[in-house]
């Protein structure tokens, strides 16, 4: 199967201050575990910059310019709340990342490559309609998301979300969109403390599973693939978007579950089993969170290599 990886050097520069979680290191990482020879057939793209009109999909243009106006013109900080920060390459590097996602749709729907996957920051799923926060200034996946509805014509596109936080934006734009269907396993009680099971969305096109701390590798396939993908298979997604989040690792220190680079491989190739079966195996994967190094490259190895091979 032939994969597309983008990414752009802006991603590295966005500085979110010393000792911060959602660093450029995660990128450094995750792409130093992509550069090992059983990754020489992964093709690779820069990616491109977002226009206003593709993130409008998303967001109002007041919100948007809020974020572009309020990024320093030098040294320095701007705080949009109190874990989400901008620096001076912070406007242009999530440009790129909403971009890479659009980029990625662009590449499957035309049917360039079969799958991408988006190494990309600052990640996007918290960001809410006219809200930035939890790293998250523009919502790269729902972007993605309505980008395949409105320039490409699919009828069902589906985001299904393994962060081990919940997405709270991509649920907020999605939840009552026509032709969309969200998903998001989670730890229970985390941050934002939202993504309860009965939040169903406005026409029942959420699915939320909440999982209790501590959860591991068997409860974890269990809900997933017992409840997530009979879900999926019956909404009969024409295009997949994940949200790969590798915080749920066990090693990740912002929370508390306990799932292995494993579990996510193999929590992709069910995905991707959907994806042969409804969608022409077209599928979009971005970068979400992960901040224990080692763990988020061993989790986006286990991820890219499914992408790859299946």
């Amino acid at each position: 199967m032939t994969t597309l990886l983008f990414t752009h050097p802006l991603c590295l520069e966005h500085d979110t201050g010393d000792y911060h979680p959602e660093c450029s290191d995660r990128i450094k990482a995750v792409l130093a575990a992509l550069e090992s020879e059983e990754f020489s057939l992964l093709l690779r793209d820069e990616a491109p910059r977002a226009t206003m009109e593709q993130v409008m999909r998303a967001h109002p243009l007041d919100y948007i310019d809020l974020v572009l106006e309020s990024v320093p013109d030098g040294p320095g900080l701007v705080p949009l709340d109190n874990d989400t920060f901008l620096s001076a390459a912070s406007g242009e590097a999530a440009l790129r990342a909403a971009g890479a996602g659009i980029a990625a749709v662009d590449a499957v729907a035309q049917g360039q490559v079969h799958n991408c996957f988006c190494a990309v920051r600052p990640p996007g799923h918290h960001a809410e309609i006219a809200t930035a926060m939890g790293f998250c200034l523009f919502n790269n996946a729902a972007i993605a998301a309505l980008h395949a509805r409105v320039a490409h014509g699919f009828k069902r596109v589906a985001v299904v979300d393994f962060d081990v936080h919940h997405g709270n934006g991509t649920q907020q734009i999605l939840w009552d969109q026509p032709g969309t269907f969200y998903a998001s396993t989670h730890q229970e009680h985390s941050y934002p403390d939202t993504g309860r099971a009965d939040e169903t969305g406005g026409q029942g096109q959420i699915l939320n599973i909440p999982l209790p701390p501590g959860t591991g590798s068997a409860d974890f396939r269990m809900a997933f693939g017992d409840i997530l993908i009979p879900r999926l298979r019956k909404f009969a997604p024409d295009f997949l978007i994940i949200s790969a989040g590798f915080d749920a690792h066990a090693a990740d220190p912002l929370a508390h579950l306990r799932l292995t680079a494993a579990d996510f491989a193999w929590a992709t190739t069910e995905l991707l089993q959907v994806a042969e079966q409804f969608a022409g195996r077209r599928v979009v994967s971005l970068l979400e969170g992960g901040y224990d190094l080692r763990a988020l490259a061993d989790s986006a190895r286990a991820h890219v290599r499914a992408l790859m091979g299946y």
